[in-house]
């Protein structure tokens, strides 16, 4: 196990818990990559996809995550202007921790099912 035995080296860059903290440092992003995991969508399919997201912060959340070297921006020359986003390789490397993170997710709610939220019909 990894540990920071200072505060001083829980900044990015130095403790690496605090580095994927940072690089992950919204829900939507986690989201973003749960959904492109599948494979690349454009930009309205992940407004779907990602409920409650605004068009705003999903796109600061793209750009973040492409100048981050997590997703691939591709633009196609047509009218109208076609761009779809995918996980990188360094982006897909996040598979086995949101994994984890939806094995515990279900594991907490097994353990709480008054927070278990019904899907919307």
């Amino acid at each position: 196990m990894i540990r920071c035995q200072k505060k001083l080296l829980e900044e990015n860059g130095i403790c690496p818990v605090a580095t994927t903290i940072d690089l992950l440092s919204s829900k939507w992003k986690v989201l973003i990559i749960r959904d492109l995991l599948p494979g690349t969508k454009r930009f309205t399919q992940l407004k779907t996809s990602v409920a409650g997201i605004s068009q705003k912060m999903l796109t600061q959340s793209l750009r973040e995550m492409e100048h981050d070297g997590l997703v691939v921006r591709q633009i196609f020359p047509v009218v109208p202007l076609k761009v779809e986003y995918s996980l990188s390789k360094l982006g897909r490397s996040m598979e086995p921790v949101i994994n984890s993170m939806a094995e515990w997710g279900n594991f907490y709610l097994d353990q709480n099912p008054d927070k278990r939220k019904e899907l919307p019909k």
